[in-house]
């Protein structure tokens, strides 16, 4: 059964945090609220728990995860990206938006994707968010919480606790994830693409 915490979507109790970043170093796999809707998140290194969120969503190979990071110095030690990448991501961010790019070496293999060696990376523009990534020290491995069968994520945290009671450890709940997932931009070739309209204005990209 997962464990069910309230946190204040402004200053949020570093208690509730602590017990979040210590199951996820526990192997643990919590939902937490974003500016985009709930999403699951992981270590990179757990391979079981990126199993248990295939098996949820059920994904094929070819989805791309995503590494939900602090900050941009952060997100740039994970994927290659040019100079005309970079000021189109460091304009969008933080923000609801996903961004595909070469992934550097500092990314387990399996999180890519199979043929063009790439991940998602995102910086959310959400205070929670931010200060889980600040006690857990790294990004989170993540994917969207989009249940099967739905084009919307899940974006009220009791609802993700009845549906998903015995496949997560944790639910956060700050009462203000947003209500539409990430507009998702592959900037892995010679020009942008946008792959999923969301919450971001996909026009810069276009």
């Amino acid at each position: 059964m997962a464990r069910y915490l309230e946190v204040h979507p402004d200053n949020p109790q570093p208690r509730a945090l602590a017990q979040a970043v210590q199951a996820l170093r526990d192997g643990g796999l919590i939902a937490y609220p974003t500016d985009s809707g709930y999403a699951l998140g992981a270590m990179l290194g757990n391979q079981g728990a990126k199993d248990r969120i295939r098996d949820i969503r059920r994904l094929d190979d070819k989805h791309h995860y995503t590494l939900v990071c602090r900050d941009f110095a952060q997100l740039g030690q994970f994927v290659q990206i040019n100079n005309a990448g970079f000021r189109a991501v460091k304009a969008a961010t933080p923000g609801p938006y996903t961004f595909i790019l070469p992934a550097t070496g500092e990314v387990p293999k399996r999180l890519l994707h199979p043929k063009k060696k790439t991940v998602g990376v995102r910086i959310p523009d959400h205070r929670v968010v931010q200060a889980l990534l600040a006690e857990l020290g790294e990004p989170l491995l993540s994917s969207t919480l989009i249940l099967p069968g739905q084009t919307e994520p899940l974006t009220d945290g009791w609802t993700v606790k009845e549906e998903l009671d015995h496949q997560v450890d944790i639910v956060l709940d700050s009462g203000d994830a947003g209500l539409e997932p990430t507009t998702v931009v592959d900037l892995s070739g010679d020009a942008p693409e946008v792959v999923r309209v969301g919450a971001g204005d996909p026009s810069r990209f276009e």
